[in-house]
């Protein structure tokens, strides 16, 4: 069984670290700060197995160097569309990635928009999505597309509801915000807010989600429902033509009046 635990960094990071349950061998998701990892793995007797990377931002990707510096040889995994060059195995959509300490294999998924080469890893019902799909949100388009983000948005809603979303910021209060916006009367987002609101006040993280709250909450992956286009429409001043239509207006709206 999986134990999956947060490792916070810089003021709102999440890295993450994968390790079978009672073993001390870890996979370390987007080490961003080598410091708060390092700190970690010594506190908590744990060795590293293998590095996930799933974009190249500096806050995913600027602690690599120095953990290869304490751990070298570490397997370091990455998309084999961005400029990383401590990856020893670039992966694209479809590959799997064994990682035989943790007796776990993760399948790849291209997920380009946030920027134009970004990766996921699923395992177990646990997918690990960087900076595409957030808790209640999602990313902003960097060097990918809009049109891009919101087919790998289509992509991610397909998984399993019991799907936890493991995303690498804790954005949840933020991203409600403008959710409300978009849908006041949703009574399973007020909720929301209120359970978050609970936790950020106890210093837990709101993250993971499970997969089937964003879909009952998150109106990036709810550009079908008819509240929601009515609201992108009122916005917008016109019909929306489909639900792409209706995502990129939504994601300008955040970009442009909300962010």
């Amino acid at each position: 069984m999986l134990t999956i635990t947060p490792v916070p960094a810089f003021s709102d990071n999440y890295i993450w670290f994968i390790r079978q349950a009672g073993q001390r061998q870890v996979a370390i998701v987007d080490p961003g700060d080598a410091a708060p990892v390092l700190a970690a793995l010594q506190r908590e007797k744990l060795e590293p197995a293998a590095l996930l990377i799933t974009h190249h931002h500096g806050d995913h990707v600027g602690g690599i160097r120095h953990l290869l510096e304490h751990y070298p040889g570490l397997p370091v995994y990455g998309p084999a569309g961005e400029r990383i060059p401590q990856i020893t195995q670039r992966l694209s959509d479809g590959d799997r990635v064994r990682v035989e300490a943790l007796d776990t294999e993760f399948e790849v998924f291209d997920v380009p928009g946030h920027t134009a080469g970004h990766i996921a890893y699923y395992t177990d019902h646990a997918l690990f999505c960087g900076d595409t799909l957030f808790t209640c949100g999602c990313g902003r388009v960097f060097d990918g597309s809009v049109e891009q983000l919101h087919a790998s948005l289509q992509r991610l809603r397909r998984l399993p509801p019991e799907t936890r979303i493991y995303c690498a910021h804790e954005y949840t209060l933020e991203n409600i915000g403008f959710a409300k916006w978009v849908e006041p009367d949703n009574a399973e987002l007020l909720a929301r807010e209120r359970a978050a609101l609970h936790e950020r006040e106890a210093d837990r993280p709101t993250v993971p989600a499970e997969l089937a709250l964003e879909l009952a909450t998150n109106p990036f992956l709810r550009t079908d429902d008819a509240g929601v286009i009515s609201m992108a429409e009122r916005h917008a001043g016109r019909p929306m033509r489909d639900a792409q239509d209706t995502f990129i207006t939504l994601r300008r709206w955040k970009d442009v009046e909300y962010d």
